[in-house]
């Protein structure tokens, strides 16, 4: 498993319990809805810069 997917699978545990947090407190459901959505473009933008860049290729050398 990637370093990408482990991390983004631990963001989305965390947004779970969040929201199963926010459902005990009473918090109306729509907001939850929206907190949820907002978390998830959170994780994956961090889990992108989070990301190592490739190599570059190598130069041609004729």
């Amino acid at each position: 498993m990637s370093s990408f997917a482990t991390y983004l699978v631990g963001f989305i545990v965390l947004i779970v319990g969040l929201a199963i947090a926010a459902s005990l407190l009473g918090v109306p459901t729509v907001w939850i809805a929206v907190g949820v959505i907002v978390l998830v473009g959170i994780g994956i933008i961090s889990a992108s810069n989070r990301q190592t860049p490739r190599d570059p290729p190598p130069p041609n050398t004729y």
